[in-house]
């Protein structure tokens, strides 16, 4: 049950952005930018990173949402699950590992983030710009994780919702959808 009265249909985070539109909007706009703009990272790439910050938070309803948003990127069920579990042995590249390394540490805290895990990064090919957008993305994500628990906001009814909900953020992006979300009532 949610502390605060947000609309029943909107679980999760998307009923607190419908509830403060106003301070929705300058985080979604960040959002957007970071994970659909212009990026030598991957759209799936940059779906990793928020599933990894926000499993390592215990935020089911973002690790949920953004799993199945990696996974209809990836175009398998088994990537996302396998960086959740172990980054070093999951099937990505040797820079995504180095990468999902550093926002695993930005998750439990800034200063968490070594040298030599940047060095790690670089020599794994990674460039400054997807050093800070790997930073940043796991900085948000902390500010969402902690967000959507902080109000216990809720879960969905249904577990298909999720594959809904990575429908559109993988077809519409993280802006909010121009006609709102009324048609999500029941």
């Amino acid at each position: 049950m949610p502390y605060i009265e947000l609309e029943s249909h909107l679980p999760g985070i998307t009923g607190l952005l419908e509830y403060r539109k106003d301070s929705a909007q300058p985080i979604r706009d960040l959002t957007q930018y970071l994970l659909r703009g212009p990026s030598t990272l991957s759209e799936a790439e940059r779906e990793l990173i928020a599933t990894v910050v926000s499993y390592g938070n215990e935020c089911t309803f973002c690790t949920t949402a953004h799993t199945a948003a990696a996974d209809l990127l990836i175009g398998d069920h088994e990537t996302a699950k396998q960086v959740k579990q172990n980054i070093e042995t999951a099937p990505v590249s040797e820079k995504m590992k180095a990468l999902l390394t550093i926002a695993s540490l930005t998750r439990k805290g800034g200063k968490n983030v070594s040298a030599e895990i940047i060095e790690r990064a670089k020599a794994a090919g990674a460039t400054d710009i997807e050093i800070h957008d790997t930073v940043l993305i796991a900085a948000l994500f902390c500010l969402y994780n902690r967000y959507v628990d902080g109000l216990a906001t809720a879960l969905p009814a249904e577990v298909g919702y999720y594959d809904t909900l990575a429908e559109r953020i993988v077809n519409h992006g993280y802006t909010r959808l121009p006609q709102g979300y009324d048609h999500l009532k029941k």
